[in-house]
């Protein structure tokens, strides 16, 4: 015999893992969403650019993306002895954490630099983990492609905010509303 497992095996260690891992980072996802709302008077006074989506879209989007995040994380944890796994999986830790971060940076401390600068983080961390992963298991990159799409988006919206708000950061003085006087 020259395996180390069956597919039966694998395909148990991927559905084990899967069952950890998805709920674990939808789950970790809400949470660093409900430390910063963007149900607020800072927020609601900031100028929106015109590519800001309806709100309802953030909650469908990042919910399907935490499960493709989840997944790919489980297709990389259950392929034990694969050149790079620890690796990949610590890269991958570290820029969640840098994910996890910026709701509570942006809508809780009201930073919009602060947040657009994890962001530029989450972008680059992001390819790390695509290239560590694409090298354990291909499809587990892929799923984070769509992840990679949304990110660079957030990134753009996020420095548009900025622009269009110069003076919004450390808006939690006071009420947290944000004056604009334009001559």
């Amino acid at each position: 015999m020259n395996t180390l497992a069956s597919r039966g095996q694998l395909r148990a260690s991927f559905i084990r893992w899967a069952l950890f891992t998805v709920p674990l980072i939808v789950l970790l996802g809400f949470l660093a969403g409900t430390l910063g709302s963007a149900q607020t008077p800072w927020f609601a006074a900031l100028e929106k650019p015109s590519i800001f989506p309806e709100p309802k879209w953030f909650g469908i989007v990042w919910t399907i993306l935490y499960v493709m995040i989840g997944l790919a994380v489980a297709i990389v944890a259950s392929a034990w002895g694969a050149r790079g796994r620890k690796v990949a999986l610590w890269v991958f830790a570290l820029h969640f954490l840098l994910n996890l971060a910026w709701s509570p940076t942006f809508f809780g401390a009201q930073q919009i630099t602060a947040a657009l600068v994890i962001l530029v983080l989450i972008d680059l961390t992001l390819l790390a983990v695509i290239a560590l992963f694409w090298k354990v298991r291909r499809p587990a990159a892929l799923l984070l492609l769509p992840y990679l799409a949304w990110v660079l988006f957030a990134t753009v919206l996020n420095y548009e905010f900025l622009r269009l708000n110069p003076d919004a950061d450390s808006g939690a003085q006071g009420d947290g509303a944000v004056e604009r006087v334009r001559i």
